[in-house]
């Protein structure tokens, strides 16, 4: 199998370097060059023809977001990762690029306690995203042998009291689709885990509600769940459902990493299952890992549906190709084709 071929672009000469490094240290990885501004790379894009380009935001004469929306038009085969900064404004641009077709991203370590602690960093989050996003391309999960629905069952619908969702890489343009066809009058709240860094999901849950008829916020401490509504966990916070005088509110939580993420799908999945039991719809759109596998076996244990998405729609499938290889999902369909689903199984008032 040929290398995955990857261009480094950043204006910094030792992110450059360090990145360059990380990746060549990979097997299966090839640095083909390197940039240190937009303009330069869209010149060596069209001579050395890479799979992926590493793309930082902040650079002079062309900057990561006039370079993205420039490679999209230009060169669509060519996957691009982010390289951001843990700042609002990076966190801000770093989403709008996820909504213009990057197809990741992931953050430098500006307060890391040394060099190699900065680097471990970037490493740890840039090898995995690079190998699930092109373990996709390549086939992906191996399937098991337990035959995957492709429709939803039939029989009498099920009253939906929530609809729980979880997604990762991939997920903001996979939750923008879904979303955009709930209207106004849904009659269940919507309860998201999107796996992001703290300040990344408020701008996120902004992107989102300007986008569809819903009000999307980001959760917060004891927010109320009610129908037509949806809340995104916030960023390095876990989200629970808790029922307190009748009521499901949500509580935050900073406990320890769950799949080495927080927020966390499964202790979501898990305290809805505790909540709402059969009257629970979970959906596993796009993303790396098994994060929420755990969390769909408790929601069907308790007598709810799970819905994922297909994986010629996946940018990765990996959190609901684990589930729908498990069986436990009822219908696992297109991006396109789950917010009609949904509406279907909840309703709405006109």
């Amino acid at each position: 199998m040929p290398p995955i071929r990857i261009l480094v672009v950043d204006d910094a000469v030792v992110a450059r370097r360090v990145i360059s490094e990380i990746l060549s240290e990979e097997d299966g990885l090839e640095v083909v060059g390197t940039a240190p501004n937009g303009r330069i790379a869209l010149t060596k894009i069209e001579r050395l023809r890479p799979d992926l380009v590493t793309l930082d935001i902040d650079m002079p004469e062309l900057d990561g977001m006039e370079t993205l929306g420039l490679i999209r038009s230009d060169f669509p085969g060519v996957d691009t990762i982010m390289v951001s900064n843990l700042t609002q404004r990076g966190a801000r641009v770093t989403v709008d690029a996820l909504f213009m077709g990057a197809a990741d991203y992931v953050t430098k370590a500006t307060q890391a306690s040394s060099p190699d602690a900065a680097r471990d960093h970037l490493r740890q989050q840039l090898i995995p995203k690079i190998r699930a996003l092109y373990l996709g391309r390549q086939g992906g999960i191996k399937p098991s042998r337990t035959p995957v629905p492709t429709t939803a069952a039939a029989g009498r619908p099920r009253k939906v009291g929530v609809v729980a969702i979880g997604a990762s890489t991939g997920g903001p343009n996979a939750l923008a689709e879904v979303l955009r066809h709930i209207p106004r009058g849904f009659l269940a709240p919507i309860v998201i885990v999107q796996h992001m860094p703290k300040n990344f999901t408020a701008f996120l849950a902004e992107r989102l509600n300007s986008r569809c008829e819903l009000t999307v916020r980001e959760a917060q401490e004891g927010s109320l769940l009610t129908p037509g509504s949806a809340w995104i966990a916030p960023g390095d916070l876990h989200i629970k459902v808790r029922q307190s005088g009748g009521k499901m509110h949500l509580v935050t939580d900073d406990g320890p990493l769950v799949n080495s993420c927080r927020p966390s799908v499964d202790v979501l999945f898990d305290s809805v299952a505790k909540c709402y039991d059969a009257s629970t719809l979970a959906v596993v759109l796009t993303g790396m890992g098994q994060d929420g596998l755990e969390g769909c076996r408790a929601i069907v244990s308790a007598g709810g549906r799970i819905v994922v998405q297909d994986q010629s729609t996946s940018v990765v499938w990996g959190m609901p190709g684990h589930v729908a290889n498990q069986g436990l999902a009822e219908a696992v369909l297109p991006c396109s084709e789950i917010g009609a689903e949904i509406i279907r199984r909840v309703g709405f008032r006109t």
